[in-house]
């Protein structure tokens, strides 16, 4: 049985398994892997006829998910794995169904470098587009975690991340025009580090002007 999960699936993140399981992108087609790195979360969309991309700013980790694409769905354009950055994705607005961005977020070197990552990813999110994030917060961990400036902090595991909170992603959640399509849920590892899963649909009305003009949370 867990052979024939890994065949089917890979090590995909849990939480967009369960996002599978719940049949919510059935009706999704196309579909973007912001940060795909080898291309461990898109087992199941390549083995299942879907149009997948995939985008990394690692050359290495490109070939590999190219590699991997040839041999799970050789009928999946290569080009369709370009190296870029997140905050610079060379796609047509509006054209995805689904946007993965699994472990990725947290590398922003600051706030203008989260909010335009965030804007790259939402503008090539057609309305309706569902939106999967999996990024580092301090939802219980706030107490633990050490302010470095501008949202950066040094976490009991050592590393250091940029992190978000409950209210900045239902703050995001409203200025992009989108709605939860899941509860925004944490992991918290041992007290060492939380990993928050923020799950969005963009909405088939475009925000107003005044929403649009309302300031980040940052």
């Amino acid at each position: 049985m867990a052979n024939n999960l890994q065949q089917l699936y890979g090590n995909i993140d849990i939480y967009l398994f369960d996002q599978l399981l719940k049949g919510r992108f059935d009706g999704c087609r196309k579909v973007l892997d912001v940060g795909c790195g080898g291309g461990r979360n898109l087992v199941y969309f390549l083995q299942n006829g879907y149009d997948v991309y995939g985008i990394d700013p690692n050359p290495e980790a490109v070939a590999q998910v190219r590699a991997f694409a040839k041999e799970l769905a050789p009928a999946n354009p290569l080009t369709n794995f370009t190296v870029c950055k997140a905050e610079e994705l060379p796609f047509a607005d509006e054209i995805f169904d689904l946007a993965i961005c699994s472990a990725v977020l947290h590398f922003a070197a600051d706030s203008n470098h989260f909010d335009a990552m965030l804007h790259s990813i939402w503008r090539v999110l057609k309305p309706g587009g569902y939106f999967f994030a999996r990024l580092a917060s301090d939802i219980g961990i706030e107490d633990k975690v050490i302010p470095l400036g501008d949202s950066r902090y040094a976490l009991p595991d050592g590393s250091e991340r940029f992190l978000v909170n409950e209210q900045v992603l239902m703050e995001y959640t409203s200025l992009l025009g989108g709605e939860l399509f899941e509860p925004i849920k944490t992991t918290n590892v041992q007290g060492l580090r939380c990993m928050t899963t923020w799950c969005v649909r963009k909405s088939l009305i475009p925000p107003s002007p005044k929403e649009q003009g309302r300031s980040r949370p940052f």
